[in-house]
């Protein structure tokens, strides 16, 4: 029998023992106040009834002491033979950490001054049949962590403030987007079309209606069609799924952050980025500004560095892939992975992401991208070639992606023709959405961030992971699988 079998089996011996007893070991309705609101407003020799998991147990004879922990904070309980009695504090034999308990009984505080209950009555609500991991000891392992986040969450109250500030965060940009006359709607997660950005969809079946349908990877164009009906200012909290690559930076299922303004462009996209961005900061730092783990500051005062993706490539490499002969060449001549049959926009984009975006840390809007990569944009008057967009890139990430969204349904056809053409998918038009174009889309600005991201940045996470509170991993080994 292994440690794991011996703990769960003395639990178990535990757990009847109670049962024996009289007590109910997996209780009900508990009527209790926060922890926090004792600490915060504490009296000594006042009454209280508080509930918790229990952290810490140190028995001394006829006097144990517990740490107790709720959703807010911990408090120490002192619990004495003397005043529950033979029977009760006998059962606290079979109360041990990682158990949930409700408690009533009188403040103190030590001679060390530290706040404490006494204990007059207690209520078992849930028996634990696992051991807790120690923080420091049994949950260093990643792999444990992510896939049991309910362990992660017990022991590891940082990780728990991870998820606090996200929550937070989401609240703040509702917030900032509704004050600023912004409708939140919801448009569909299962769509007959897999459109609004370039991935590879899951695809489910639906059995009633009997078409295949797909979870979307954007909700860009069902968004644009509100800007159609009217609705001129609409933003979505939305889940999208890219059946792709896991990574540090890539899960499949991820949230964005999606928002239209009709009659903006995507200058109006840049000011409301920055502003959003730098509100958070201050929310959740207190400041524009802080030192992250990796010893440098970063710095989300507004205005932000703005640089074209042509000239940010030119200043990493010393190419101009818009204008030299051989595109191909010139990328093999600096070691860029580029393959024969790459367009010359192809190229430029490659060069970008092999060598410039990693080494942008603070935020810097990259503007005019290709026109023949961005389907969905309008292009610039001054040169058709490009288009009006932006990517926000910070820490050597992309955080967020805006266009002047293309309303001309002409071109839009033809762009997405194109696409088309160029892909190896097989997919069909959205005419419906080309016929929306066609009744008149107001000219727009629209704004893509990703929210995973940008939690890892204001939380200074290293990993996509530490932000999803369930990320996606391959199915967990049992004895059998071995």
């Amino acid at each position: 029998m292994d440690d794991r079998d011996h703990f769960f089996q003395q639990k178990l011996e535990h757990l009847n023992k109670l049962r024996a007893r009289g007590v109910k070991p997996y209780g009900a309705r508990f009527d209790c106040v926060s922890i926090e609101s004792v600490k915060e407003s504490f009296e000594e020799s006042r009454k209280v009834v508080v509930a918790g998991r229990i952290m810490a147990y140190r028995a001394h004879g006829k006097t144990i002491f517990m740490d107790l922990k709720d959703r807010t904070g911990k408090i120490q309980l002192f619990v004495q033979k003397n005043i529950l009695g033979d029977e009760t504090f006998d059962m606290f034999n079979e109360i041990e950490v990682g158990d949930i308990i409700g408690v009533s009984g009188e403040t103190f505080k030590t001679r060390m001054g530290e706040p404490t209950i006494k204990v007059e009555q207690v209520t078992v609500l849930s028996k634990a049949l696992l051991t807790l991991p120690e923080k420091w000891h049994g949950l260093k392992d990643v792999e444990l962590r992510y896939r049991q986040r309910y362990l992660d969450l017990i022991v590891n109250d940082e990780v728990r403030e991870v998820f606090k500030t996200r929550s937070a965060i989401i609240k703040s940009i509702r917030n900032f987007l509704d004050e600023r006359g912004f409708l939140e709607v919801e448009t569909p997660m299962m769509q007959s079309l897999a459109g609004g950005a370039a991935a590879k969809p899951f695809e489910t079946f639906h059995n009633a209606l009997g078409i295949p349908l797909f979870l979307r990877i954007a909700p860009e164009l069902y968004l644009k069609r509100l800007l159609v009906g009217g609705f001129e200012r609409v933003y979505e909290i939305n889940r999208n799924f890219r059946n792709e690559g896991i990574s540090r930076r890539h899960n499949p299922e991820f949230t964005m952050l999606e928002v239209y303004q009709a009659y903006a462009d995507y200058h109006v996209m840049m000011e409301l980025t920055e502003t959003l961005i730098s509100t958070l900061a201050l929310m959740v730092w207190g400041s524009t500004k802080r030192t992250m783990n990796d010893g440098l500051e970063l710095d989300f005062t507004p205005p932000w560095k703005r640089i074209t993706l042509n000239d940010a490539v030119i200043e990493a490499t010393g190419v101009d892939f818009l204008k030299v002969d051989d595109p191909y060449k010139a990328g093999i001549d600096i070691g860029l992975p580029v393959e024969k049959g790459m367009t010359r926009d192809e190229i430029l984009t490659e060069a970008f992401e092999e060598r410039v975006e990693s080494t942008i840390y603070q935020p810097t809007f990259i503007t005019d991208y290709p026109a023949s990569m961005c389907p969905l944009a309008k292009t610039k008057d001054d040169d058709p070639s490009l288009t009006a967009r932006f990517e926000l890139i910070v820490r050597g990430q992309e955080l967020a992606n805006a266009y002047s969204e293309l309303n001309d349904p002409i071109e839009q056809r033809a762009r997405m023709s194109a696409q088309l053409a160029a892909s190896q998918d097989k997919k069909d038009m959205d005419e419906d959405f080309i016929r929306a174009l066609e009744y008149g889309m107001p000219p727009a600005g629209g704004l893509g961030i990703g929210i995973d991201r940008l939690v890892m940045a204001l939380t200074d996470s290293d990993s996509i992971r530490d932000v999803i509170l369930f990320p996606q991993l391959k199915p967990e080994k049992t004895v059998s699988d071995q």
